[in-house]
């Protein structure tokens, strides 16, 4: 009886002090640009906007100083690769950082110029769903990856995604922007195929947390999909128009929200395994992120559940 009465305060608690639709704040810093080879500021476009550009990365950045610039030159030369059929942007999010973060990032700017290449400098930490969330409604592509900022994931993987998501909307982006643009489809990078190998070198702890993790994502939210936090994710111009737009956590679950939210708004979402490799310097500590994520999980659930939470399926 205890049990369920504090199920049912807990319940009008979250009604009581949630919103159901997501209001994110943006300063007016964080709606510009900063052009650095002649020091004007831009304003960002807006996801609600037609796309101009058949590509945008953004790479979500919380003090990665020592990290990203491998990551960039890898990401930059593969797309250069590709043009002059490819056009593109890569906007890095500095996630309130308080290293050269941002700075280094400006200096791709410089080489590469502020068409191809932005920096969003967020004033506070919001969390990587937060930096990824502004990163993409201020994108110009028809479609947009993003992209962790440590290179983990193999840049030339995309040609895997793109491959995938020509699959679910019958067309290429490249030759068919706009109809690519305007329809519904996500592709996730997998490193669900490289369990084995992980579980022979981690620990008999890890593994169960691993398990666990899977086990709650599975039971809460997201099924079908055999790996969530691949930080190398595809979408088409409006799937990540819906799905950004309502989503909530702004921290280390937002990925299996966002996947929730689409499969709830039944956008097709596909899995393709890439290449990837463990990077020194994470800031994921194993046992307290698994036990915040597993907490998260159930809130998710809960208050879409309960209606605290509802999903808007069309948005202006």
């Amino acid at each position: 009886m205890l049990e369920l009465v504090a199920t049912c305060n807990l319940c009008l608690l979250l009604i009581k002090t949630t919103t159901p639709y997501p209001t994110v704040f943006r300063s007016k810093k964080e709606k510009s640009f900063l052009d650095p080879t002649n020091g004007k500021t831009s304003e960002f476009p807006s996801l609600s906007e037609l796309w101009s550009l058949h590509l945008t990365v953004v790479v979500p950045a919380y003090e990665e100083e020592t990290r990203i610039i491998p990551m960039l030159n890898e990401c930059l030369q593969y797309l250069e690769s590709q043009r002059p059929d490819l056009t593109f942007e890569v906007i890095v999010v500095s996630d309130g950082s308080k290293d050269a973060t941002a700075n280094i990032a400006r200096e791709y700017t410089k080489k590469h110029g502020s068409d191809a290449f932005r920096v969003l400098e967020l004033e506070t930490n919001r969390g990587k769903g937060g930096a990824v969330r502004l990163g993409v409604q201020s994108a110009r592509g028809a479609v947009i990856l993003f992209a962790d900022a440590d290179g983990a994931t193999k840049f030339c993987d995309l040609a895997k995604l793109e491959e995938s998501l020509k699959d679910i909307v019958k067309a290429d982006y490249l030759t068919a922007p706009g109809a690519v643009a305007a329809s519904l489809g996500i592709v996730c990078g997998s490193r669900a195929h490289l369990e084995e190998q992980a579980i022979s070198s981690r620990s008999l702890f890890r593994t169960f947390l691993m398990y666990g993790f899977h086990f709650l994502v599975w039971l809460f939210t997201v099924r079908g999909i055999r790996d969530t936090q691949c930080g190398f994710k595809l979408f088409t111009r409006e799937a990540a128009r819906l799905s950004f737009s309502n989503l909530h956590v702004e921290r280390w679950a937002f990925d299996v929200e966002l996947l929730y939210i689409a499969q709830k708004l039944k956008i097709p979402i596909s899995e393709v395994a890439v290449n990837w490799t463990e990077i020194e310097g994470s800031k994921l500590v194993p046992f307290w992120s698994w036990i915040q994520m597993g907490r998260d999980l159930f809130f998710i659930w809960l208050r879409y559940r309960i209606g605290a939470w509802k999903l808007a399926k069309k948005i202006e």
